[in-house]
């Protein structure tokens, strides 16, 4: 792998590397457009990493206290930040979307996971993201619940782009190609455009590494010196 550049290796070798965080410090400063030239090409956020970002940025300080002070409400508050970072990360990748003809570029935007069991709601929370966003490189993330699969065929439907989030197994993979492709078919049907359509399926591979190493740690306190070894090196490579 190239050294220097072992985002550009990754690229060659036909993988794409997508940031799974955003906040408006790395925006402003230009990092994020950094981080660009030097080959990342998507971006991530839900309400978990930007909570994250409210906690540990200066940036968002006077602005949070303006809209307080103004009567809205602390979640709409969140929410509007959010879709703001969003809309600023998604033009800064347009130059990927466009040079990839929509390949790739993409900032996915997640729906609470407060109503990751109602599929109404996680088809009008999708609706309203999408709409707010207003950009052709914005993906909408979907659990892969049960009620979150046919909200994932509706959106299809649509047209949206949908990143399908927390996926712990084929089965469960195997259901959301389902609903990948029933959307499709229902867009053909209308007489959509399905070459503007891209989707991506998330497996949750760090929540699966997380739970090995809990078993690795509770063995390592059991074994013995030479069998400790053999398990720590093991950490982190679930």
């Amino acid at each position: 792998m190239d050294k220097t550049n072992p985002i550009a290796e990754l690229k060659r070798l036909g993988q794409s590397v997508w940031l799974d965080q955003i906040d408006r410090g790395m925006i402003r400063s230009g990092q994020l457009a950094r981080y660009r030239d030097a080959g990342v090409s998507g971006v991530t956020a839900n309400p978990t990493i930007f909570a994250r970002a409210l906690e540990s940025s200066d940036a968002y300080s006077d602005e949070v206290a303006r809209r307080l002070d103004a009567g809205q409400e602390a979640e709409a508050t969140v929410w509007d930040l959010l879709i703001e970072d969003v809309q600023s990360a998604a033009d800064i990748l347009r130059p990927v979307y466009e040079r990839e003809h929509g390949g790739d570029g993409f900032v996915s935007i997640e729906v609470s996971p407060e109503i990751a069991g109602d599929t109404q709601l996680t088809i009008a929370a999708a609706r309203d993201l999408q709409r707010r966003v207003a950009r052709p490189n914005v993906m909408v993330k979907i659990p892969a619940t049960p009620a979150g699969l046919p909200a994932i065929q509706t959106m299809i439907a649509e047209g949206a782009n949908i990143n399908v989030t927390l996926i712990f197994g084929i089965e469960r993979y195997v259901k959301v190609v389902e609903a990948f492709l029933a959307g499709l078919e229902e867009l053909r049907v209308r007489g959509g455009d399905l070459s503007h359509v891209h989707s991506v399926a998330s497996f949750f591979v760090s929540r699966v590494d997380s739970k090995v190493d809990e078993q690795l740690t509770k063995k390592i306190e059991q074994a013995n010196t030479g069998r400790r070894h053999q398990l720590e090196s093991l950490l982190g490579r679930g």
